[in-house]
Formats: structure tokens, C-alpha cells, sequence
């Protein structure tokens, strides 16, 4: 099965010191009052043909009756499938979703019959490191840059038609790199495209509009939690893909002030992580509490004294867990 980098990762879990959580502090994410995940959430949605992703997550803000909500990785009107929404103050993770790969299932049309060797072997040749022009209706520069193709698989070809699976760096243009096949091959362009990754979410947890809809009446109606909880996530779900420290209850409060993370308030931690990666904080009850930068590389996360993240973004409130009493 072709994979992602991050799905390919062999990540262990490392122990330094056996600490225990106080169950009168924070709450297990999935045990969260619904109320909360309304402005604290994600939703793995399944954008259908015709709006704008912006138009999308408007819809999710009517539906839910909330202020604010954000998508990650824009979607052409035309193209469907993964969209993760982010809600109320769960919209600061939108970044760990924007840089994480992504993976598409397209349609392309060629212009005049092509033998199928030839088509696959020029596939090939766009795998791995390529040089790409953004399109000229595109939200970046418009200038050359380099993207990974992590896979290329083509599952059916019937005619001028080539129904293919791909993996990517964040960023790569599928319209234009179908655009760039096809100069190589007489002409060919993008006839359908859907995303079926795009970081941690797939389509094994999409919902509609429409379920979203119905989720939301069963639970103000007829005050049922069962499918609201289905379609709304977490927000530590949107960091599943990403390197992990996990902290003592008495090093939180401090990090919910934007304090950095020292090394003697680390309980357990990823193998694999490396000088300057973004890694996630997160509390014993997998509670997501900050980013950060990481300052050691794993192995030296087993010391005393010294930083091992710098902290970026602070997502839990302060006041949560209790205040270290200096002495």
C-alpha cells in the first residue's frame, strides 16, 4: 500500500519517569462536554462539488450556530472530498494541517491515444523531486519551485482516460502537475479530482453537510450526544500524524503561559525526533496543550537540565491544571 511519509514513521514511545495524573484536573478528550467541541473541535468533511472551501466552512458555522471555523488546504469549487474544519479556538491547529502531505485520486483526460507504456513510464518520470509553475489563478507567487511526489499509482486506464492515486508534498498543484504529464505526452488535462488524505484524515471518518446537519438536530432537539460526537473530533485528532512529548501535571500552567518546556517536566516522548522538528505537547489525559520547536533530538531528551521545546503556540487555557507553589 503506498504511504505517506508520516504514515510510514515507526515512532516509539519512550518512558522517562512513571508519572501519574490527577483525574481532578483537565478531562480525557473524548470524554469533553459536547458545548466544548462545538468550539473546540474538528471535522473531517467531505466537501461536495460546487462551493468554495471558504463557502464550506461558512456552512459548518451556520449549522452549528458558532462564530468562527477554519478549513485546511483550499479545494477548487469542482474538486471533493477531505476537508478538515476546524472550530471556535481549534482553529490555531489549521497550521499542522497545511504543511502535512496530501493524497489525491484523479481522472486525466489525454488529448489523443498514448500506448500505456509510454503513459506509465512518463508518470514516472514525475515522481520524487519535481520543478513546479503554480498556475496562474493560484493563492501563492508565481514563481518555480520544487515539490516531492511521494507516489504515482495508475489504477485503471480506459481509452485517453487515466485514473491514478497520488501522494504529495503539501502545495504540489495536481491540476498543473496533470498539466505538465501531459506536455509530455501530446496534451492532457484534469477531467476530475478528489482528495482522500490530507494529513492524519482520510474518508474511513468523513461526514456531509447533510450528517453534520442532522447530528447537530438530534443533540439541541432531541438532547441525543451520540452522532454530534461522531462528526465532531477532537482537536488532538488533527495532530496524529506529528511527534509528541508528553508532560507532568505540574509542568502545564506554566506552558499555558507561553513558558518553554524544560526537560526535567518531560514524562515520555517519541523516538525519532530531531533538532528543530514541530512536535506536539501534550498532557498524560492526551490533552493537546502547545507546539513548539524542539531544541534536542530524542535521545537527549532523557537529561535534567536544559530546554527541549521552544514553545509557538499555546492551545490550552491557563488555569486548567494548578499553578506550581514556589516554595
Amino acid at each position: 500500500m503506498k504511504t505517506l511519509p508520516f504514515e510510514r514513521a515507526k515512532r516509539k514511545i519512550i518512558i522517562k519517569n512513571k508519572s501519574e495524573t490527577d483525574p481532578k484536573h483537565g478531562c480525557n478528550p473524548e470524554k469533553r462536554p459536547v458545548e466544548e467541541l462545538l468550539n473546540y473541535g474538528v471535522i473531517d468533511l467531505d466537501k461536495p462539488k460546487g462551493p468554495t472551501s471558504h463557502q464550506v466552512s461558512a456552512f459548518v458555522q451556520q449549522i452549528l450556530n458558532i462564530k468562527k471555523s477554519g478549513h485546511s488546504g483550499t479545494l477548487d469549487p469542482a474538486v471533493t472530498g477531505v476537508l478538515p474544519v476546524a472550530l471556535g479556538r481549534a482553529t490555531k491547529v489549521i497550521e499542522v494541517l497545511l504543511n502535512a502531505g496530501k493524497e489525491y485520486v484523479a481522472i486525466m483526460h489525454l488529448h489523443k491515444e498514448v500506448e500505456e507504456d509510454k503513459i506509465r513510464k512518463t508518470c514516472d518520470l514525475f515522481t520524487g523531486r519535481i520543478k513546479q509553475l503554480p498556475p496562474v489563478k493560484s493563492a501563492v507567487k508565481r514563481e518555480w519551485r520544487y515539490r516531492k511526489v511521494y507516489y504515482f499509482e495508475i489504477l485503471e486506464i480506459d481509452g485517453k482516460d487515466v485514473l491514478f492515486k497520488t501522494g504529495c508534498q503539501a502545495g504540489t498543484y495536481i491540476r498543473k502537475l496533470i498539466h505538465d504529464i501531459g506536455e509530455e505526452l501530446g496534451g492532457a488535462h484534469m477531467a476530475e479530482l478528489r482528495r482522500t488524505k490530507a494529513g492524519p484524515f482520510n474518508e474511513d471518518s468523513l461526514v456531509t453537510l447533510q450528517d453534520l446537519t442532522d447530528a447537530y438536530h438530534y443533540y439541541k432537539n432531541k438532547k441525543s450526544e451520540k452522532f454530534i460526537r461522531k462528526v465532531i473530533m477532537p482537536i488532538e485528532e488533527a495532530t496524529e500524524h506529528m511527534p509528541k512529548i508528553w508532560v507532568n501535571d505540574n509542568a502545564i500552567d506554566s506552558l499555558c503561559h507561553g513558558a518553554d518546556l524544560g526537560l526535567p517536566g518531560i514524562s515520555k516522548y517519541h523516538s525519532g525526533i530531531q533538532k528543530g522538528d514541530l512536535v506536539v505537547i501534550m498532557s498524560l489525559k492526551n490533552e493537546l496543550i502547545a507546539l513548539g520547536e524542539s531544541r534536542l533530538v530524542s535521545k537527549d531528551l532523557v537529561k535534567d537540565k536544559g530546554i527541549a521545546v521552544k514553545t509557538t503556540k499555546v492551545f490550552m487555557l491557563p488555569g486548567i491544571y494548578p499553578k506550581i507553589k514556589k516554595e
